[in-house]
């Protein structure tokens, strides 16, 4: 899995059966370098122009580094799990968003399937969202399905926030009923503004924001959006939202005032659930940001906890639930739903390349 943030490569291994059983077993990190970040930035900037995904120069090339990069990254859990390929199943290979398009009907993730299945003689599955999107799906959140089997055996109603550059709940009740959309930017809009403001990557511990002030009328603005109001089924692509409306705000301002803007946008969205939930576990890499998390806590009055507290790895969540959505492929069973991304039904998905 690489995400929209741009950070890097999680890879997980489990054992599952696609469906309440998950036994997590090993997973790696692999930090993109600045050039490679840039190259992929810069391939996501040029999707993002074109009315259809098509080839180009700078897509190609960077399908080539995700695929690439992606076999090394294999490779190395693999050997630090001392696991051979004959003993893995299924690799489930998400590839990287370079644009989401639900509403033009189409969603594009760069990344070749049967390159790695070849290169590593291990079946695997890529192509996840596809087919939502073509049975009238948002194509996003897929991970709702894992969410459910992780919270097996937990009271009900609860909630799972994903804080990644784009941030998704899942809220999960009686009967595994199962709602989710994607809420607002989490990380992506704090990084950008770090980034420009600082140089750095991210706003390390929340310390910036946790110096600043949030400038409540600049937030009003910013939280002046249709899409906040709008019902579920929905999602967002990265670039939805910029960092425009906070400049001429300090570095610390700025980054306070985007900080509440995704905590803000969170307890807008436990109006659209259901019923609300008892218990709000993050996952993602926002959980790390102890300001952001503080603000989750202050703006939605909900109880917020790191996915920690049930013994699961939040860094892991991504990686591993695509493994688990390529088993339930292999399997023949759904990995999206009304409830998730507002297809017609449930929807298999994904693409299976056995090797050569």
């Amino acid at each position: 899995m690489s995400g929209t943030s741009l950070d890097g490569i999680d890879a997980a291994l489990i054992e599952t059966d696609g469906e309440g059983f998950v036994r997590p077993i090993a997973f790696r990190y692999e930090e993109w370098s600045d050039s490679a970040r840039a190259q992929l930035s810069e391939a996501s900037r040029q999707a993002l122009t074109f009315e259809r995904p098509r080839a180009s120069p700078a897509l190609v090339e960077a399908g080539a580094l995700i695929d690439r990069m992606h076999v090394m990254a294999v490779r190395k859990l693999m050997a630090q799990a001392a696991v051979t390929a004959d003993q893995i199943g299924v690799i489930g290979y998400h590839g990287q968003t370079v644009a989401h398009r639900p509403d033009r009907g189409w969603t594009w993730q760069i990344g070749d399937g049967a390159v790695l299945a070849d290169s590593l003689k291990i079946t695997t599955v890529s192509d996840f969202r596809s087919n939502d999107v073509s049975h009238g799906g948002q194509g996003a959140p897929l991970l709702p399905v894992y969410h459910r089997a992780l919270v097996t055996g937990l009271p009900k109603p609860v909630a799972i926030l994903n804080l990644g550059g784009v941030a998704n709940i899942t809220w999960i009740g009686d009967g595994d009923a199962i709602v989710a959309f994607d809420t607002g930017p989490a990380n992506s809009l704090i990084d950008d503004w770090v980034a420009a403001e600082t140089g750095a990557r991210f706003d390390e511990g929340g310390t910036l924001a946790g110096a600043g002030r949030v400038d409540e009328g600049v937030l009003a603005n910013m939280l002046d959006n249709p899409f906040f109001d709008q019902a579920p089924p929905k999602s967002l692509d990265r670039s939805d939202f910029s960092i425009q409306p906070v400049r001429g705000l300090s570095a610390t301002d700025g980054a306070a005032t985007l900080t509440a803007f995704t905590a803000e946008t969170v307890a807008l969205a436990l109006r659209l659930l259901p019923t609300r939930p008892t218990r709000m576990i993050v996952t993602g890499g926002g959980r790390h940001n102890p300001t952001l998390m503080a603000m989750l806590c202050q703006r939605s009055g909900v109880t917020v906890e790191p996915i920690e507290s049930l013994g699961a790895n939040g860094d892991a969540t991504e990686a591993e639930g695509f493994a688990y959505m390529a088993v339930r492929t292999l399997a023949g069973l759904p990995i999206s739903f009304p409830g998730t991304t507002g297809s017609v039904e449930p929807i298999r998905g994904g693409v299976v390349h056995r090797y050569r």
